[in-house]
């Protein structure tokens, strides 16, 4: 049998345990957004609004998703970029229908901390626009160099120079061309 102190310190632990979990995933998701951002970022203009980062997301999060439409379009993967047998397969973060598509709940939170540690800039309005800093640049630079980030990378180089459309054209894109990702109910995992 066990003492309320040894329960005690099993539950501290799963705790711990979970803590570290969830701030690592907060990280992760961090560092993919900050990469997203970076690449589309430019001289004049940033990633323009909520939708249009939550869908190049969805085919950064689902390269097999993002793989049917790069062959409907005949456009091959940059060497390197391309999904392993595993990717194809699985799903890397799950996201969640939501009403315009694939939505992950975690974006107000993520660009939040980006921008408290001056990695973004974000301006309001209709539509939000996200603006890497320089000190993101840089972080995202050190990033993109990593062996764990250079294929996301690469792969973000190729939504942008081929998906580099408005929220709504990527969202009326996924709906039309990957109905498999939005025909299902509200707030269920895809």
């Amino acid at each position: 049998m066990t003492s309320a102190g040894d329960r005690l310190v099993a539950t501290t632990r799963l705790r711990d345990r979970a803590r570290r979990q969830e701030q690592y995933e907060a990280h992760y998701h961090e560092a993919r957004v900050l990469l997203l951002i970076d690449r589309f970022t430019g001289a004049k203009k940033g990633l323009d609004g909520l939708t249009k980062l939550a869908k190049l997301d969805f085919l950064l999060r689902y390269p097999a998703m993002l793989e049917r439409l790069l062959a409907e379009e005949g456009i091959p993967w940059p060497d390197g970029a391309q999904p392993t047998s595993a990717e194809r397969l699985s799903v890397e973060s799950r996201m969640t229908r939501y009403k315009y598509g694939p939505w992950d709940h975690r974006y107000y939170t993520v660009l939040g901390s980006l921008a408290a540690r001056d990695l973004i800039t974000y301006s309001g309005g209709d539509r939000a626009e996200f603006r890497i800093t320089a000190s993101g640049a840089v972080a995202a630079a050190m990033l993109a160099e990593t062996d764990e980030w250079s294929v996301v990378a690469k792969r973000i180089t190729l939504l942008k120079k081929h998906f580099n459309k408005s929220g709504t054209t990527l969202k009326t894109l996924i709906y039309d061309r990957l109905p498999d990702a939005v025909d299902r109910p509200w707030r269920t995992e895809i």
